[in-house]
């Protein structure tokens, strides 16, 4: 392994297989936190990266495509905890991105997101493991692009990624996943509810390390953040906002009264 953080991240957006980014990721993550790798002051510009390594299944198609499956079946059950486990995948990847992308920033920065990256790899295997106690593998069922979407869309600029990607996209999945925990719980699922409750937990330091480089990128340029949010909703976030919100989990994220304030009024706006 290269003793360069950067040559490290890309290695592990570059791997095309689960197995080969879960276990560069992990170790990646492992030498960063001996000391192993170094930050370079100097490095070139990033690479454009233009679509992550990815395996030949899951096929990827337009959201719309993918069919609605209630929990209530075997199939159905499988199907809901694939299309998390693909999100935790993307996950991997658009923590890798952060720190490979986006240079000259304070130590802490490249820390916070391999520590994502980690967990997220943890997520992933979890998720994994539970799909192939249903008789099914990651690969299985189609899925869809939209995360990746969003980081090419603001690859060019560190603030809109942590504005949109962790604190708009990622985030989505603190509103939904309590309710999906209670529909597991009331069908008796308590594995599935298990590895669901760890990832919302620490989803939620996930996102607060989305807001805290946010209001970073915001104080550097002297932008009001509040302000700001709502710039880049409007830019980049049509039709991808929907609401309801979980106050107290997007509250305890790092959001303040009037982002959420932001979000509901422009969820509202552009609800059909």
């Amino acid at each position: 392994m290269s003793s360069s953080l950067f040559d490290a991240a890309r290695a592990c957006l570059d791997a095309a297989t689960p197995a080969d980014k879960l276990a560069r990721t992990f170790a990646a993550a492992d030498a960063f936190r001996r000391g192993e790798l170094v930050i370079p002051g100097d490095a070139p510009a990033p690479e454009p990266v233009r679509m992550p390594g990815r395996p030949a299944r899951p096929a990827l198609v337009h959201p719309r495509e993918l069919p609605r499956r209630g929990f209530g079946t075997r199939e159905g059950l499988a199907a809901f905890i694939h299309a998390v486990a693909h999100i935790e995948f993307n996950a991997i990847d658009l923590a890798w991105d952060a720190a490979y992308r986006f240079r000259g920033l304070p130590p802490e920065f490249y820390a916070d997101w391999i520590g994502v990256a980690r967990d997220e790899a943890r997520h992933f295997t979890l998720l994994r493991e539970r799909l192939q106690q249903l008789g099914h593998d990651y690969g299985d069922f189609d899925a869809h692009n939209g995360l990746w979407e969003m980081a090419e869309k603001t690859a060019h600029d560190g603030l809109a990624r942590m504005a949109l990607v962790p604190r708009v996209l990622e985030a989505r999945g603190l509103d939904v996943t309590p309710g999906m925990i209670a529909k597991l719980r009331s069908l008796g699922d308590t594995a599935t509810v298990a590895i669901l409750e760890l990832i919302l937990r620490e989803e939620v330091a996930h996102v607060a390390a989305g807001s805290r480089w946010y209001r970073w990128y915001c104080a550097r340029a002297g932008v009001g953040h509040a302000v700001r949010f709502r710039e880049l909703l409007r830019e980049y976030a049509g039709g991808v906002l929907h609401g309801p919100f979980n106050t107290d989990a997007r509250l305890a994220a790092g959001f303040d009264a009037d982002e959420l304030l932001t979000l509901q009024a422009e969820a509202a706006a552009t609800a059909p």
